[in-house]
């Protein structure tokens, strides 16, 4: 969504008081002198296309949010088969998978 004619006054009431407005244009300008509104603006999740004498030349768009914790029950769940590893039965899936002869890289 482009605003036209708004280089250093619309943007206040512009960015804050439209919330459902994901996208929008700003100018470089804008941009310079409203970073703070901007920057604020984007950590609440709206993105912006910058513009350099009305073309666009880059995007401002919020990070996404890495979840750092992981509860026990989300974690577990992704297991279906929390029992414990039989060791014989894991031997005998690597010996079928696995070349049982020893190779020297450097013998020709």
């Amino acid at each position: 969504m482009k605003v036209a004619g708004c280089a250093t006054g619309c943007y206040r009431g512009f960015v804050t008081n439209h919330p459902e407005i994901s996208h929008s244009e700003i100018s470089q300008r804008d941009l310079r002198l409203r970073s703070k509104e901007i920057m604020d603006s984007v950590e609440r999740g709206h993105s912006f296309t910058v513009t350099r004498d009305g073309h666009q030349i880059g995007e401002l768009v919020p990070l996404r949010r890495r979840r750092t914790f992981v509860p026990k029950e989300v974690f577990l769940a992704g297991f279906v088969d929390t029992s414990p590893i039989d060791p014989d039965r894991f031997r005998a899936d690597l010996d079928a998978i696995v070349d049982p002869e020893i190779c020297d890289p450097y013998d020709r």
